[in-house]
């Protein structure tokens, strides 16, 4: 494990608290004193590299080539390894920092991810890039924040407010079933296509307005849980390493950004 401390930046009320030790994991974002995100070593918001959500059977090939990961949630493999590893400091200032790691197995490419984050009094832009050593690699990123369900201070629960073009059929496996069909009513644990790019409302009633933003066309929704709601924007669908993989090269990395933008209520 890293021996790398947690960064804090901050910009007028707003603080932002990134530890590299643990997945390069956002802690905690705290506006006006208000946490937004559930805390916990699992929670705060990860990134998803080199793939998001579930990989069917922990299995993908490149070309010819067979690939076997680690069943972390059997019978699949899930959020990628980036969650779980130690990641390096390459610069903290005020408001702005950037991290790195270097890719190894289980993954089993050479490889190099990295993040970087841009904090302002009313908004928060991340930035992922993953490039190869040498042999070109299928790859996704994304981003799993864990948002309150309630800020606690005695308001409502969140709302979700999005429109996308479509639902990737869910099967029991939890997996896409490669038919996309119309939205349905929540809750949900379900990608959704976004085409013009990833755009969800989270509004705390009479509190708080939160947009998350993405030009990547796909987004996780996930509201099962009681105290938390997450919205993940990302490359591809969950088991994109199989059915429509990034193809991370020498001249070509993989790029993400999101922008998660808030007003007060």
């Amino acid at each position: 494990m890293s021996s790398e401390k947690s960064i804090r930046l901050a910009a007028g009320d707003v603080e932002l608290t990134v530890n590299p030790a643990i997945g390069c994991r956002i802690e905690g974002l705290r506006i006006a004193g208000t946490e937004l995100l559930r805390q916990g070593e699992r929670y705060g918001s990860f990134p998803m590299v080199p793939w998001c959500g579930r990989t069917r059977d922990g299995e993908f090939s490149n070309g010819g080539v067979h690939h076997r990961l680690p069943l972390n949630a059997p019978p699949h493999a899930i959020h990628g390894t980036g969650r779980d590893a130690a990641w390096r400091t390459a610069r903290a200032g005020d408001s702005e920092a950037d991290f790195y790691y270097d890719l190894a197995d289980p993954w089993p490419y050479s490889g190099r991810v990295t993040q970087t984050f841009a904090l302002s009094g009313d908004s928060l832009t991340i930035r992922m890039g993953v490039e190869t050593y040498g042999t070109s690699f299928p790859a996704q990123a994304g981003w799993h924040p864990w948002f309150l369900r309630n800020l606690g201070s005695g308001g409502q629960d969140v709302r979700i407010g999005f429109t996308p073009k479509w639902q990737e059929e869910r099967g029991a496996d939890h997996l896409p079933t490669g038919k996309r069909i119309t939205p349905l009513p929540g809750p949900w644990d379900d990608c959704f296509g976004m085409p013009d790019g990833v755009d969800v409302t989270l509004t705390w009633p009479d509190e708080l307005e939160l947009t998350v933003k993405s030009p990547a066309e796909w987004v996780v929704v996930y509201d099962e849980q009681p105290e938390t709601v997450c919205v993940e924007p990302q490359s591809g669908p969950p088991n994109g390493l199989n059915t429509d993989p990034w193809f991370v090269t020498p001249i070509e990395p993989l790029e993400i950004t999101t922008t998660w933008s808030w007003r007060r209520l």
